[in-house]
């Protein structure tokens, strides 16, 4: 497999035939996509096509696309986007292929773009992944944590010649964390707003909008980390937004669980970080859980397993007493029982 970074391309250069482009930020991808094609209109590929592919549509239009002749002799781009990343049995064929044509020199003044959500460990070991990653030049593109967002929000307002302090950039992430989307919005606006230079955190704060969205990895991170604030913020914008709460707890107690077979073993006189690679559990989860174990005790973990299985009942129906009714505030509790075991 060929990856290639498209910021350090050689743009004199004719592009290569085949592109794949992966990764699970949309926004990303399309950046990426946009700056092929502007590679290839610069070298005379002026004849473009988009498809959007399921499994169950007509995968025979690629096929056509590569092998038909251009009603003006024009060189052909066809941009393939694959919303599921999976192609089902059809698609896999006509995946294979086509990274076959590609080999053989066959794609005839045509460029084909393919772009796919992040890939699972499974689709990577499929035929036609194989096939398609060994004849394409891949894109990898990062997913952006928010330990990376301040710096991915710097470089964009870098772009348009402007700037904020720290404290503003971090009031930023807050705001626009778990949304690259409308982050890239925020800044765009920000952008036809304000002048080039340093912006003041009271425009930054008369302009952005709280667009954040949480799901349940950040939740799970800001929880072992130790994180309060976070931790509130992220369970009151879960529960704002209407997410189900019996897997939110199903996901909460995997953790609790690794916590409890570490303890297990810390006890028995273990290294605990053996342990987690026992458990195929790599960075940065294992430095969380790591975490969250050095600041917990064997019995504060088992303190910790009762007072989810409350939640669960309570969930249920059921009412625990000691507990709240409300499973949501429980479930915060039950959080920031995670993060400090002497805060209730």
């Amino acid at each position: 497999m060929t990856n290639i970074n498209l910021d350090t391309i050689d743009r004199q250069q004719a592009p290569a035939p085949l592109y794949c482009i992966v990764g699970d930020e949309l926004l990303l991808r399309i950046e990426a996509v946009d700056t092929l094609r502007q590679w290839a209109y610069e070298h005379d590929y002026s004849e473009r096509s988009s498809l959007s592919l399921t499994a169950t549509d007509d995968w025979g239009v690629i096929e056509e696309f590569t092998q038909s002749l251009s009603l003006f002799a024009e060189r052909k781009l066809l941009e393939l986007v694959i919303p599921s990343g999976k192609p089902g049995r059809k698609g896999g064929d006509a995946l294979i292929l086509l990274a076959e044509q590609a080999k053989q020199g066959q794609l005839l003044d045509t460029i084909v773009v393919i772009s796919l959500p992040e890939l699972d460990w499974q689709t990577k070991k499929t035929k036609w992944w194989q096939s398609l990653s060994t004849a394409a030049q891949v894109v990898e593109l990062p997913k952006i944590t928010r330990e990376q967002l301040p710096s991915w929000i710097s470089q964009r307002l870098k772009r348009q010649k402007q700037s904020v302090d720290r404290e503003t950039l971090h009031w930023i992430v807050d705001k626009v964390e778990g949304n690259l989307f409308a982050a890239h919005q925020e800044i765009l606006k920000l952008g036809l707003s304000y002048p080039e230079g340093n912006i003041t955190f009271e425009a930054i704060q008369q302009s952005i909008q709280d667009v954040a969205r949480y799901d349940v990895m950040s939740l799970m991170s800001a929880m072992l980390e130790g994180d309060a604030k976070r931790t509130r913020k992220i369970l009151e914008g879960l529960e704002a937004e209407g997410e189900a709460l019996p897997p939110l707890l199903g996901f909460m107690m995997i953790d609790i669980r690794h916590l409890y077979n570490l303890a297990v073993a810390r006890q028995k006189g273990l290294n605990p970080q053996g342990q987690m690679r026992s458990m195929y559990i790599r960075a940065p989860k294992s430095d969380l859980l790591l975490a969250a174990l050095n600041r917990l005790s064997f019995m504060q973990i088992m303190g910790i397993i009762q007072h989810a299985h409350d939640v669960d009942r309570i969930l249920k129906g059921m009412p625990v007493e000691g507990r709240l009714n409300d499973p949501w505030q429980e479930l915060l509790r039950l959080s920031l029982k995670i993060i400090d075991p002497n805060s209730l």
